[in-house]
């Protein structure tokens, strides 16, 4: 009889695509909370752009422009002398400087000894509206919600670390205008996060990034049905939303998730 070499051992499974909780559009009532990890093979059949969300602001009528005469412009006494540049915008107020540029170049860059992932809802540093919404316990509200918001762009990045880790990077940048897109996303996703953990929340407000009130971050108390631990980071620069995911086979400390939002946002 032969002898048949014994079959390799599996490896360690993939860590999931960052799930996003669902988001009803308004002013529709907010529909029940559900949890939900998708793997990373459920994003492999989906095929769409950013085209598909200009698509849906394409249809809508167009914006009239406010009057040219306003009381409340103002204007500078005298133009600058010669060879004299206006000064810059600060970051701490519109930020238009750091974030009209190239969005990836904001994103943090993996630690030492890291790799970056083959995420296939990666493409050249940047992510889909359409790949994003995938993420959602409801794809289509999502994607929705997001179009209504005016979402301009997402720029990602995602790397592998000691082991089964792997952390994930979202800047999501709404356009300006009359509401606050950025803000809206970001409350609506608190909600979800600080959920009972029956519902697919961690259970807990949250604890604080440095001394913001809003930007927090969250461990989810128990693996998911993968099984992988999470571990979550939001806050808001402006128009730009941080989310911060983090999928590990055993459970992610709090100095990590902590250090890493930090990070990233002194990038903002």
């Amino acid at each position: 009889m032969e002898n048949f070499p014994a079959p390799e051992p599996a490896g360690p499974p993939e860590p999931p695509r960052p799930a996003f909780a669902p988001v009803a559009p308004l002013p529709r009532r907010r529909r029940g909370r559900t949890a939900l990890i998708i793997a990373v093979a459920a994003v492999f059949g989906i095929v769409g752009g950013t085209a598909t969300g200009y698509a849906v602001q394409a249809d809508r009528p167009p914006t009239p422009l406010a009057a040219l005469s306003q009381p409340d412009l103002a204007y500078p006494a005298k133009p600058l002398p010669p060879g004299k540049a206006a000064d810059a915008l600060s970051s701490d107020g519109t930020g238009l400087v750091k974030t009209d540029g190239d969005l990836r170049k904001l994103l943090l860059s993996k630690p030492a000894g890291a790799r970056y992932s083959k995420a296939p809802w990666i493409v050249d540093g940047w992510s889909s509206l359409t790949t994003y919404a995938a993420g959602a316990g409801s794809p289509d509200m999502m994607f929705e919600f997001l179009a209504d918001k005016e979402l301009r762009r997402i720029a990602s990045r995602s790397w592998d670390s000691d082991g089964n880790r792997q952390s994930s990077i979202d800047l999501l940048q709404f356009r300006a205008g009359d509401s606050n897109g950025g803000l809206d996303f970001l409350t609506d996703q608190m909600s979800f996060v600080t959920a009972p953990v029956s519902d697919g929340g961690t259970g807990s407000g949250g604890k604080p990034i440095g001394d913001s009130d809003t930007d927090s971050f969250w461990l989810y108390p128990q693996p998911g049905s993968l099984p992988f631990y999470r571990a979550r980071a939001l806050a808001q620069r402006g128009g730009v939303v941080m989310d911060i995911n983090v999928f590990d086979t055993e459970p992610i400390s709090e100095k990590y998730i902590r250090t890493l939002a930090e990070r990233q946002l002194e990038r903002l």
